[in-house]
């Protein structure tokens, strides 16, 4: 089985490299995509990745694995896919417009930082306007986040940038674990977990 690896905001490939590299020791091909969210064009971007996605995918089964950023980028190219893959995993995925989003959008630097791809995360209407996956899809929330009086989340569980709520989707698995928005992909719960997942998937 081969998987692609998407990377979040302001992130590089080599962000996913830990969960690569433990894909890999659990015989699932890693294939990583990188892309700037401050120099590319929303369209171009989703092309490229579609375009990434069936040269290395071509006609074996391969599964999605996005975290943040990339998971919504994911969700555009999925209707695009002719040869879709078999599931695809969620690190932690923005699925609506979050509090961190609209707190800190109007901010100029910030949305220079942003570019166009990135600024779709303040965008209520495009937000709501991408498709839900049509493969079956697991999402992993995280709960290592701050709670309580002080905490700007109040009492929600959150991995401090995103709640649980914001990650949901309609059809999707969702599971939480003890990790941070920024570092959920070294999570060995989820390498795990995604392993386990997809090694089912290979024997249907």
């Amino acid at each position: 089985m081969d998987a692609i690896l998407i990377h979040g905001m302001g992130r590089t490939p080599a962000a996913m490299s830990i969960l690569a590299v433990r894909l890999r020791a659990g015989n699932i091909r890693p294939h990583l995509f990188g892309y700037s969210v401050t120099f590319e064009k929303w369209e171009e971007c989703v092309q490229r990745y579609k375009k990434f996605i069936e040269r290395r995918a071509k006609t074996k089964d391969y599964i999605i694995v996005g975290h943040s950023l990339g998971t919504v980028l994911t969700r555009a190219v999925l209707p695009r896919l002719t040869h879709k893959p078999k599931a695809c995993f969620f690190l932690a995925p923005p699925t609506q417009v979050c509090k961190a989003a609209r707190k800190f959008a109007h901010r100029r630097l910030i949305r220079l930082f942003m570019g166009e791809i990135g600024q779709v995360l303040t965008s209520k209407q495009f937000m709501e306007s991408l498709p839900v996956p049509d493969v079956p899809t697991k999402i992993y929330a995280g709960v290592a986040g701050p709670r309580g009086r002080y905490s700007p989340f109040g009492d929600e569980s959150n991995d401090g940038l995103l709640t649980v709520e914001e990650t949901l989707l309609p059809s999707a698995v969702i599971q939480t674990v003890p990790a941070l928005h920024t570092f959920i992909m070294n999570s060995k719960i989820v390498t795990q977990d995604i392993v386990r997942v997809t090694k089912a998937y290979s024997h249907t």
